[in-house]
């Protein structure tokens, strides 16, 4: 029997994990296999997501955690997320951070701003910037290349993990360039690697449905690739809990294995929730807490050719957060020193370097600081010699002040 009926939804229905106990044999065997190292089929997966046993799906992915990192260690990194401008005509049915060009609340800033948040990154430890945000139809090539040339010149050290598959349509279609003429000129005026910004969830019904003027998946994936063969690594996202299907959640899983098969340029896997506040979408179609997790132990056994795997405190909090370490996870994401996009949306969750390495050491790992690249920068075995700056923290900045109108 099939496991996807023709409206795409799991013939075993959307269960949340209750069904199929210790006497199933046939999700034992897949998780068995899983947890080996054995790759499992799209299908799989989904019989996996739907009906394994919680306890029995989170042992399973823990197995896979513990056979590729040993030593215990689970990562965080110490970031700042700089958006340059909130106008953009994409127009994403989920966004609460957009505003139409020519509208009253839009706005640009302005490089010399730009560049001194980066100052005070480095001040605070920071390691990496995400530049990230809107689609502004009077941005092209040259504005992207002046910013990262102006923090490269100043701020050499920082890595530049930023924007995403969607800004190279967007400046492609600006500039009149094709993909790969854009990815060339990013990556030789300074980026690094790009984020998996605009992934949302890349199979085609619920894209359409909460992105329709957003490139298609299969686009994405696209534009990924041949970033990846062209020398810049990145990270895949996915956006959870807009009214897909668990066989469409799947599916978004499958689209970036495939991918990764061919090019092994995705360094992390980071999936997160649907904020419903501010948006088209009202918040109808939540998660919830136990998909999240059960999604996180299962991207955990399906990408056996993804290294890292990343929880979000941001978005499920830092309670939830904390048990992706025993779901998969190795990686506790950023400290954040300032998030405005997902937090219009209604994420009020907040941490600081200290916290983050408590909630690692008391999951019963290891706190390691990391780079961009996830080698260790710092490792944490002494709670005495834990850093004690509580400047480090994540904060929701105004983006009020200080900016440049954009009429």
């Amino acid at each position: 029997m099939s496991l996807v009926d023709a409206d795409g939804e799991t013939a075993v229905g959307r269960g949340d994990g209750d069904g199929g106990g210790d006497g199933d044999g046939e999700i034992r065997s897949i998780l068995d296999r899983a947890a080996e190292g054995g790759r499992i089929s799209p299908e799989e997966a989904l019989l996996l997501y739907t009906r394994a046993p919680l306890h029995a799906l989170g042992k399973a992915a823990d197995t896979v955690r513990r056979r590729r990192y040993p030593d215990g260690i689970a990562t965080y990194i110490i970031d700042r997320n700089i958006n340059y401008t909130n106008i953009c005509v994409t127009a994403c049915r989920f966004c609460a951070f957009y505003r139409a060009p020519k509208h009253a609340e839009g706005w640009v800033r302005d490089v010399d701003d730009i560049v001194a948040k980066c100052g005070e990154a480095v001040e605070l430890e920071a390691t990496q910037i995400m530049l990230q945000g809107g689609h502004n139809p009077d941005f092209g090539i040259e504005w992207y290349e002046q910013v990262f040339g102006a923090i490269k010149a100043a701020y050499p050290q920082l890595a530049l993990h930023s924007l995403g598959a969607s800004e190279v349509v967007h400046i492609a279609r600006t500039s009149g360039l094709t993909f790969p003429e854009v990815i060339t000129r990013l990556r030789d005026a300074g980026l690094d690697s790009f984020a998996g910004a605009g992934a949302e969830i890349l199979t085609e019904r619920p894209r359409h449905a909460i992105a329709p003027l957003k490139e298609p998946g299969h686009v994405w994936l696209s534009v990924m690739e041949t970033a990846h063969t062209l020398g810049l690594e990145s990270t895949a996202t996915f956006m959870m809990g807009t009214g897909e299907t668990n066989a469409e959640r799947i599916g978004h899983l499958r689209m970036i294995r495939d991918v990764q098969d061919r090019t092994g340029g995705f360094r992390s896997f980071i999936p997160w929730t649907y904020q419903p506040e501010n948006n088209h979408l009202g918040g109808r179609t939540q998660a919830t807490t136990l998909e999240y997790l059960r999604l996180v132990a299962v991207a955990r056994l399906f990408f056996d050719n993804i290294a890292h795997l990343q929880g979000s405190w941001l978005t499920t909090g830092k309670e939830v957060g904390q048990l992706t370490l025993h779901m998969g996870a190795d990686d506790l994401g950023s400290v954040m020193l300032e998030e405005n996009v997902v937090s219009s949306a209604g994420a009020r969750h907040r941490t600081n370097r200290s916290e983050l390495i408590s909630l690692i050491r008391t999951a019963g790992r290891i706190p390691a600081q990391r780079d961009t690249l996830y080698r260790h920068l710092v490792v944490h075995r002494d709670p005495a010699q834990d850093p004690t700056d509580d400047r480090v923290a994540s904060h929701f900045s105004s983006t009020a002040l200080p900016l440049v109108s954009a009429t």
